[in-house]
Protein backbone atom coordinates (compact mmCIF):
# COMPACT_ATOMS: atom_id res chain seq x y z
CA UNK A 1 0.00 0.00 0.00
CA UNK A 2 1.20 3.49 -0.84
CA UNK A 3 1.48 5.94 2.08
CA UNK A 4 2.45 9.10 0.20
CA UNK A 5 1.16 12.34 1.72
CA UNK A 6 -1.96 13.95 0.26
CA UNK A 7 0.09 16.96 -0.83
CA UNK A 8 1.40 14.84 -3.72
CA UNK A 9 -1.32 14.99 -6.34
CA UNK A 10 -2.52 11.58 -7.48
CA UNK A 11 -3.32 10.83 -11.11
CA UNK A 12 -5.71 8.25 -12.49
CA UNK A 13 -6.77 7.02 -15.89
CA UNK A 14 -10.01 5.22 -16.58
CA UNK A 15 -10.33 1.79 -18.18
CA UNK A 16 -13.68 0.85 -19.70
CA UNK A 17 -15.66 -1.95 -18.09
CA UNK A 18 -17.61 -3.45 -20.97
CA UNK A 19 -21.02 -5.04 -20.52
CA UNK A 20 -19.28 -8.43 -20.53
CA UNK A 21 -16.81 -7.32 -17.82
CA UNK A 22 -19.62 -5.84 -15.73
CA UNK A 23 -21.67 -9.03 -16.02
CA UNK A 24 -18.68 -11.18 -15.02
CA UNK A 25 -18.09 -9.00 -11.94
CA UNK A 26 -21.78 -9.06 -11.05
CA UNK A 27 -21.54 -12.87 -11.16
CA UNK A 28 -18.51 -12.81 -8.85
CA UNK A 29 -16.04 -13.75 -11.59
CA UNK A 30 -13.04 -11.54 -10.76
CA UNK A 31 -10.70 -13.33 -13.19
CA UNK A 32 -13.20 -13.01 -16.05
CA UNK A 33 -13.91 -9.36 -15.27
CA UNK A 34 -10.19 -8.59 -15.10
CA UNK A 35 -9.55 -10.40 -18.39
CA UNK A 36 -12.34 -8.44 -20.11
CA UNK A 37 -11.09 -5.14 -18.69
CA UNK A 38 -7.46 -5.87 -19.49
CA UNK A 39 -6.33 -4.89 -15.97
CA UNK A 40 -6.03 -6.78 -12.69
CA UNK A 41 -9.09 -5.73 -10.73
CA UNK A 42 -9.10 -5.79 -6.94
CA UNK A 43 -11.12 -8.29 -4.87
CA UNK A 44 -13.28 -5.33 -3.86
CA UNK A 45 -14.80 -5.47 -7.36
CA UNK A 46 -16.67 -8.64 -6.39
CA UNK A 47 -17.84 -7.70 -2.89
CA UNK A 48 -21.62 -7.76 -2.41
CA UNK A 49 -22.07 -4.00 -2.89
CA UNK A 50 -19.92 -3.92 -6.04
CA UNK A 51 -21.63 -6.98 -7.52
CA UNK A 52 -25.03 -5.31 -7.11
CA UNK A 53 -23.79 -2.07 -8.73
CA UNK A 54 -22.04 -3.82 -11.61
CA UNK A 55 -25.12 -5.95 -12.25
CA UNK A 56 -27.24 -2.81 -12.37
CA UNK A 57 -24.79 -1.17 -14.81
CA UNK A 58 -24.67 -4.31 -17.00
CA UNK A 59 -28.48 -4.24 -17.20
CA UNK A 60 -28.32 -0.52 -17.99
CA UNK A 61 -25.98 -1.19 -20.93
CA UNK A 62 -28.18 -4.03 -22.17
CA UNK A 63 -31.11 -1.58 -22.35
CA UNK A 64 -29.09 1.36 -23.70
CA UNK A 65 -25.68 0.54 -25.24
CA UNK A 66 -25.17 4.26 -26.00
CA UNK A 67 -24.66 4.83 -22.23
CA UNK A 68 -21.30 2.98 -22.39
CA UNK A 69 -19.08 6.09 -22.60
CA UNK A 70 -20.64 7.47 -19.43
CA UNK A 71 -20.87 4.65 -16.93
CA UNK A 72 -18.52 2.92 -14.52
CA UNK A 73 -14.85 2.47 -15.35
CA UNK A 74 -11.93 1.05 -13.41
CA UNK A 75 -9.72 3.81 -12.01
CA UNK A 76 -6.03 3.04 -12.51
CA UNK A 77 -3.32 4.93 -10.64
CA UNK A 78 -0.67 6.49 -12.84
CA UNK A 79 2.14 5.79 -13.39
CA UNK A 80 2.13 2.53 -11.38
CA UNK A 81 -0.89 0.97 -13.13
CA UNK A 82 -2.66 -0.30 -10.01
CA UNK A 83 -6.47 -0.38 -9.97
CA UNK A 84 -7.50 1.85 -7.05
CA UNK A 85 -11.27 1.99 -7.54
CA UNK A 86 -14.07 2.62 -10.00
CA UNK A 87 -15.68 5.82 -11.17
CA UNK A 88 -18.05 7.17 -13.76
CA UNK A 89 -21.45 8.70 -14.22
CA UNK A 90 -24.83 7.16 -13.55
CA UNK A 91 -25.63 7.57 -17.23
CA UNK A 92 -25.53 10.06 -20.10
CA UNK A 93 -26.76 13.64 -19.57
CA UNK A 94 -30.50 13.86 -19.01
CA UNK A 95 -32.80 16.21 -20.95
CA UNK A 96 -31.72 19.10 -18.69
CA UNK A 97 -28.00 18.36 -19.26
CA UNK A 98 -27.38 16.92 -15.80
CA UNK A 99 -24.98 14.04 -15.12
CA UNK A 100 -24.38 12.41 -11.76
CA UNK A 101 -20.93 11.30 -10.64
CA UNK A 102 -20.13 8.19 -8.68
CA UNK A 103 -16.79 6.88 -7.46
CA UNK A 104 -15.45 4.30 -5.02
CA UNK A 105 -11.90 3.79 -3.80
CA UNK A 106 -10.65 0.29 -2.96
CA UNK A 107 -10.23 0.19 0.87
CA UNK A 108 -6.45 -0.24 0.79
CA UNK A 109 -6.05 2.99 -1.21
CA UNK A 110 -8.41 5.27 0.71
CA UNK A 111 -7.32 8.55 2.29
CA UNK A 112 -4.46 8.96 -0.19
CA UNK A 113 -6.02 11.41 -2.65
CA UNK A 114 -7.43 8.95 -5.19
CA UNK A 115 -11.07 9.97 -4.68
CA UNK A 116 -10.10 13.59 -5.41
CA UNK A 117 -8.16 12.47 -8.49
CA UNK A 118 -11.18 10.49 -9.75
CA UNK A 119 -13.59 13.34 -9.08
CA UNK A 120 -11.25 15.84 -10.74
CA UNK A 121 -11.04 13.66 -13.88
CA UNK A 122 -14.82 13.14 -13.96
CA UNK A 123 -15.45 16.89 -13.68
CA UNK A 124 -13.00 17.65 -16.50
CA UNK A 125 -14.74 15.04 -18.66
CA UNK A 126 -18.22 16.37 -17.90
CA UNK A 127 -17.30 20.02 -18.46
CA UNK A 128 -15.78 19.15 -21.86
CA UNK A 129 -19.10 17.77 -23.12
CA UNK A 130 -21.37 20.33 -24.82
CA UNK A 131 -24.51 18.51 -23.63
CA UNK A 132 -23.61 18.78 -19.94
CA UNK A 133 -24.83 21.80 -17.97
CA UNK A 134 -24.73 20.45 -14.39
CA UNK A 135 -22.83 17.80 -12.45
CA UNK A 136 -24.61 16.25 -9.48
CA UNK A 137 -23.34 14.18 -6.57
CA UNK A 138 -25.37 12.40 -3.90
CA UNK A 139 -23.50 11.60 -0.69
CA UNK A 140 -24.78 9.86 2.41
CA UNK A 141 -25.30 12.41 5.17
CA UNK A 142 -23.07 10.34 7.49
CA UNK A 143 -20.27 9.90 4.92
CA UNK A 144 -17.89 12.54 6.24
CA UNK A 145 -14.98 11.28 4.12
CA UNK A 146 -16.90 11.77 0.85
CA UNK A 147 -18.26 15.12 1.99
CA UNK A 148 -14.67 16.21 2.71
CA UNK A 149 -13.53 14.90 -0.68
CA UNK A 150 -16.07 16.96 -2.60
CA UNK A 151 -15.33 20.17 -0.67
CA UNK A 152 -13.39 22.66 -2.78
CA UNK A 153 -14.76 21.50 -6.12
CA UNK A 154 -17.47 24.17 -6.26
CA UNK A 155 -20.46 21.99 -5.39
CA UNK A 156 -23.46 23.59 -3.70
CA UNK A 157 -25.96 21.72 -1.56
CA UNK A 158 -29.32 21.74 -3.36
CA UNK A 159 -31.35 19.30 -1.30
CA UNK A 160 -31.68 15.89 0.32
CA UNK A 161 -33.01 12.53 -0.80
CA UNK A 162 -33.56 9.36 1.10
CA UNK A 163 -34.86 5.84 1.03
CA UNK A 164 -34.91 2.86 3.36
CA UNK A 165 -32.02 1.04 1.67
CA UNK A 166 -29.53 3.92 1.39
CA UNK A 167 -30.68 6.33 4.09
CA UNK A 168 -30.48 10.11 3.81
CA UNK A 169 -28.27 11.57 1.08
CA UNK A 170 -27.18 15.15 0.54
CA UNK A 171 -27.62 16.31 -3.07
CA UNK A 172 -24.92 18.65 -4.37
CA UNK A 173 -24.49 20.25 -7.80
CA UNK A 174 -21.95 22.33 -9.69
CA UNK A 175 -22.61 24.04 -13.05
CA UNK A 176 -20.39 22.86 -15.91
CA UNK A 177 -19.55 26.47 -16.79
CA UNK A 178 -18.18 26.98 -13.24
CA UNK A 179 -15.89 23.96 -13.77
CA UNK A 180 -14.73 25.40 -17.10
CA UNK A 181 -14.13 28.84 -15.54
CA UNK A 182 -12.06 27.28 -12.76
CA UNK A 183 -10.00 25.37 -15.35
CA UNK A 184 -9.38 28.56 -17.37
CA UNK A 185 -8.37 30.40 -14.20
CA UNK A 186 -6.02 27.57 -13.20
CA UNK A 187 -4.48 27.54 -16.69
CA UNK A 188 -3.72 31.24 -16.35
CA UNK A 189 -2.11 30.53 -12.96
CA UNK A 190 0.12 27.58 -13.81
CA UNK A 191 0.61 26.72 -10.14
CA UNK A 192 -3.11 25.91 -9.67
CA UNK A 193 -4.94 22.63 -9.92
CA UNK A 194 -7.27 22.55 -12.95
CA UNK A 195 -10.53 21.93 -11.09
CA UNK A 196 -10.07 21.54 -7.39
CA UNK A 197 -8.07 20.24 -4.46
Amino acid sequence: MNHEPLSISKRVRFVELSAKALRALADGDLAGGSAEAGVALDEYFVCDRARWIFGYRADQLAKDPSAAPWITRAAVSEPDGVVVGDAGFHGPPDEAGMVEVGYTVVPGYRRQGYARAMLRALLVRAAAEPGVSTVRARIGSDNTASLATIAGFGFTRVGEQGNERDGLAIVLEVPADAIQAKRRSASADTAGDPVGP
